[in-house]
C-alpha cells in the first residue's frame, strides 16, 4: 500500500493529446492530477486555463482530483474560473498574493481546499504563518516556470522544519496538512523525500516519458518506497 500521494503533473505529458495522458494516469491508480497552470508573467511560460481544464473534467470525469498549481500573478482575480472548470483544489504562490489569508479563505468557502507554494529562495516562514489555515503546502525544489529541472538539494531543510511544524499541529488537533514537492521527483530520491516528512510528491518526467509507460514508471516509483 503506497503510504504517499503521488501527483502526476501533467505539464510533461503529451499536450497533443492530454486527455488520454492523464486517462492513462487514472488507469494506472493515480487519483490525483497536478495541473501546472502558467501565465507567462509570473513564471517566464504558458502553459493552459480553465477552458483546457473543463475539457479535461468532462473527458475524465469526476472521480480524479483536480491539483491546480497557479503560478499566476492574479490568482486573487481568477480562482473561482479553476474551481468553477473543475478543479477539486488550488494552491497559490505566497510571493504573488496580496492579501493570502483573505484569498485561502475565499478559496475554501468557493468549495475547493487550498494549499500555498514556496519557490525554492522563499522562508518557510511564509507558509508558517497560514498553516493552520490550509490542506498543504507546497515546496518547490525546482524554479516554477518549466518542466524536466534538476532537484535543488537545499530544499531540505525548510521541508523538515514544515514537516515537523505540521506534525505539531496535528498532535495538538488542529488541522491534517499534506506537504508535497515538486520538482525533480524520481525513484531515485522519492524515498528520501518521504523521510523527510513529505507525504505528496508531484511526479512529471519520472512517469511520463519514452522509456516505458505510466504504470511501469509508477512500479519503479512503489518499489523504490517499498525498498527503502
Amino acid at each position: 500500500m503506497r503510504d504517499m500521494v503521488i501527483a502526476p503533473s501533467v505539464l510533461t505529458a503529451d499536450l497533443a493529446d492530454l486527455a488520454a495522458a492523464c486517462t492513462e494516469a487514472v488507469d494506472a491508480g493515480l487519483d490525483w492530477l497536478h495541473l501546472d497552470v502558467m501565465d507567462g508573467n509570473f513564471v517566464p511560460n504558458l502553459t493552459f486555463g480553465p477552458p483546457v481544464i473543463r475539457s479535461l473534467r468532462r473527458a475524465l470525469g469526476d472521480g480524479p482530483t483536480f491539483d491546480a498549481h497557479l503560478m499566476v500573478s492574479n490568482a486573487e482575480d481568477v480562482y473561482l474560473d479553476y474551481i468553477e472548470a473543475g478543479c477539486n483544489h488550488l494552491t497559490v504562490h505566497v510571493e504573488a498574493v496580496t492579501h493570502l489569508h483573505r484569498l485561502i479563505h475565499a478559496i475554501r468557502e468557493a468549495g475547493a481546499s487550498v494549499g500555498v507554494v514556496l519557490n525554492p529562495a522563499t522562508p518557510v516562514e511564509a507558509a508558517l504563518a497560514v498553516l493552520e489555515d490550509v490542506d498543504l503546502v507546497l515546496v518547490m525544489s525546482v524554479n516554477p516556470g518549466f518542466g524536466g529541472q534538476s532537484f535543488i538539494p537545499g530544499v531540505e531543510s525548510k521541508v523538515r522544519r514544515l514537516a515537523e511544524a505540521i506534525a505539531a499541529q496535528q498532535a495538538a488537533g488542529g488541522r491534517p496538512v499534506q506537504l508535497q514537492i515538486d520538482g525533480g521527483v524520481k525513484s531515485h530520491n522519492i524515498a528520501m523525500l518521504r523521510s523527510w516528512g513529505v507525504t505528496n510528491a508531484v511526479v512529471g518526467s519520472g512517469l511520463f516519458n519514452d522509456k516505458a509507460t505510466i504504470a511501469a514508471n509508477l512500479a519503479d516509483l512503489d518499489r523504490a518506497l517499498a525498498e527503502a
